[in-house]
């Protein structure tokens, strides 16, 4: 009982370092992670009442990688995120959006006041069991709240090989592309989810810097990490794909989606 009692907060300890490491490298973190396709945000807001411009929450917005695809389709975006460092960034680059300090648990925003709310590479961070109440809080009858993961196509062998040359002590199981169980919450609507195709433009340097700004390598330590992101340049430069110039990183956005129950 002991030892699995040591575990349990050992890995939420870690999922807690994991979840606050990526403000010291806000800067690299824009210039290296995807943006997100606009079908699957389209798809995400698919069930968002009918109004010119919704108000949609990107919560957890970090520097905005989300929030740019939601103004290029139309909405009116609130940005809420926790660390200062992402936050900062997301202002620089987008000056024009609306970026406050807060989380998931404890949304700084009235009651209603929203129409859909987001969050892209954030979910997984989220204490669910409290922030559902808060989601259900903010929203509009009806409203929408959709979460999106970029996740590296795992099925094309050079990246399943990638994923697994690029692991640390930190990592954990990679997220699957048809998930075995949804979220559910009695006061949303059963989850769907969906697919989308991406890609992102890399070289073998650009992909290490990528894979350089993801929590379980900013979380080990400095020589755990420098071997890590060697393993992943020797091997980007080993492979006929990658080996020179630039090439696509093919990439599986996954979207789960659901609605505030009306009744």
């Amino acid at each position: 009982m002991g030892n699995t009692t040591d575990r349990d907060a050992s890995n939420r300890a870690l999922h807690a370092r994991r979840a606050a490491s990526f403000g010291a490298n806000a800067m690299d973190y824009a210039d290296h992670r995807p943006d997100y396709p606009l079908a699957a945000i389209r798809w995400a807001l698919e069930q968002v009442p009918t109004v010119p411009a919704p108000i949609v929450l990107d919560l957890g917005a970090g520097t905005g990688k989300l929030t740019e695809g939601l103004l290029a389709a139309g909405a009116s975006v609130i940005a809420v995120e926790p660390d200062d460092g992402m936050r900062v960034e997301l202002m620089r680059r987008l000056p024009g959006v609306r970026a406050l300090e807060g989380t998931a648990e404890a949304i700084p925003l009235p009651d209603r006041s929203v129409d859909a709310i987001v969050a892209g590479q954030a979910f997984h961070w989220f204490d669910q069991q409290r922030a559902f109440p808060e989601f259900a809080r903010v929203l509009q009858k009806g409203g929408v709240f959709a979460a999106l993961w970029n996740t590296d196509d795992s099925r094309v062998d050079w990246v399943a090989e990638l994923g697994r040359i690029a692991r640390s002590a930190a990592s954990t199981p990679p997220l699957e592309l048809a998930p075995a169980a949804l979220p559910e919450h009695p006061r949303f609507e059963a989850f769907e989810s969906a697919n989308f195709p991406h890609s992102q433009r890399r070289t073998a340097e650009s992909l290490t810097a990528t894979i350089g700004t993801h929590s379980h390598t900013l979380v080990v330590p400095a020589q755990q990490r420098a071997e890590v992101l060697r393993r992943v340049t020797e091997y980007l430069r080993s492979r006929p794909e990658t080996a020179e110039g630039e090439f696509d990183l093919p990439i599986v956005t996954l979207v789960l989606r659901t609605a505030l129950r009306t009744g």
